[in-house]
């Protein structure tokens, strides 16, 4: 969960060529991030995982440094904490402490009726990865993901090809013309069809899809996070 260092984040318009030039800057870094990604999945435990999925349950309406602040208040009753107790912890360090204990509460108790908490082998079951992340967004059990959330946690643990199209990478799309509009899909069928528009520019601008999820981020944030 370490930060990168920071540059200016864009405040004009982003352009095309603002974003090779961002590529070739960065690409180094951005490439050593998705690198700790993978090894992630290549050697985490399922309450690493775990750990992973509630820190995207508390990036949704927050910001990824509340989320990793939120995490270190909380790790220690990530296994069996009540909803009092977690609450209690996120109070001062997440906007919505209640809501998100609650979405654990529920979420784990899914979990471990769904899978025994073995997260790893239940996201290796899916061999589709479209149906892996319809299963995080869509199932009543898991509460707080969405496309974005599902998207930022299945990157998060060094599984490619999702996107996660928050504001900053929707922003970026509308100013160099790729989207009609910054707002967020709000569907399932506007998220892939985003998403696959996404994955056509990456072809058009040579910049591999993941890489390109970082590159927009960074260039309205100045930071390269998880």
């Amino acid at each position: 969960m370490n930060l990168s260092n920071r540059v200016r984040p864009e405040r004009e318009p982003v352009t095309v060529e603002k974003i090779r030039a961002a590529h070739r800057a960065r690409r180094a870094e951005i490439r050593a991030r998705l690198r700790e990604f993978e090894e992630v999945w290549r050697t985490a435990t399922d309450a690493r995982l775990w750990e992973e999925l509630v820190f995207c349950i508390f990036t949704a309406g927050a910001s990824a440094r509340m989320g990793l602040g939120s995490v270190e208040a909380v790790r220690h009753l990530l296994a069996g904490g009540t909803h009092e107790e977690l609450a209690a912890a996120l109070t001062g360090r997440h906007r919505y402490p209640n809501s998100r204990s609650g979405y654990i509460i529920v979420t784990r108790a899914y979990l471990e009726g769904d899978c025994r908490m073995r997260l790893r082998a239940r996201l290796e079951d899916f061999k589709d990865p479209v149906e892996r992340r319809d299963w995080l967004a869509r199932e009543k059990g898991i509460k707080g993901l969405g496309y974005k959330e599902s998207s930022h946690f299945l990157r998060n643990v060094g599984l490619r090809g999702y996107a996660i199209l928050d504001k900053h990478i929707l922003r970026c799309l509308f100013e160099v013309g790729v989207l009609d509009s910054p707002q967020p899909p709000a569907t399932r069928a506007r998220y892939l069809a985003t998403e696959s528009r996404l994955r056509d520019f990456a072809r058009e601008v040579k910049i591999d899809f993941d890489e390109l999820d970082l590159v927009l981020w960074s260039l309205k944030t100045g930071e390269i996070l998880k």
